[in-house]
């Protein structure tokens, strides 16, 4: 019987970290599926989707998780996880959201609360803040790969789109893939 899990994990920056926790799930013969690591704040960010033949390795990966922290200042967290219940494909049409504008508070929470009201799954949201190559002001840059539901119209999304781009004076597109 196979067992997936999600590990998260995340440390100091420093060559090295994807090695270190890659090898216990090596050292623990598991099969690492997907992945997403970067670089956030000075710390390397990891995480993982993996399988394992058994759940019985579960008592290995926490002993690992814990020398991990204690020894190479890798804090790591893991559960089992079911198979994914919203797979593209499956009355879904995937689309991509840009949201860019002056940086400030509340732009993630209210994109993802209308995203969330109308039924729209993120599949993946890449955010940064970077310095406007003019006046040095930051402006905020989203991309969000969604799925939309049957059941939603494109012409609602991009209308509601635009009452919350006006709300949070940023600008938002969105486009099929």
């Amino acid at each position: 019987m196979t067992v997936r899990f999600i590990m998260t994990a995340f440390g100091e920056d420093r060559p090295g970290i994807a090695a270190d926790v890659t090898e216990i799930l090596y050292e623990n013969d598991c099969n690492l599926e997907d992945a997403s690591m970067t670089l956030l704040a000075g710390e390397f960010t990891l995480i993982l989707l993996f399988s394992a033949s058994t759940v019985d390795v579960a008592d290995h990966l926490s002993r690992a998780c814990r020398r991990l922290e204690m020894e190479k200042g890798i804090s790591a967290f893991f559960r089992p996880v079911e198979s994914p219940a919203m797979a593209p494909g499956n009355g879904f049409t995937p689309a991509t959201l840009h949201v860019e504008g002056l940086d400030h508070g509340g732009i993630v929470y209210k994109v993802s609360r209308f995203l969330a009201d109308h039924g729209v799954n993120i599949a993946d949201l890449k955010s940064t803040v970077k310095a406007s190559p003019e006046s040095g002001t930051a402006i905020y840059h989203m991309d969000i790969a969604v799925q939309i539901p049957g059941s939603a119209t494109m012409e609602t999304l991009k209308t509601g789109l635009s009452t919350v781009a006006d709300d949070l004076n940023v600008d938002v597109t969105l486009s099929t893939t």
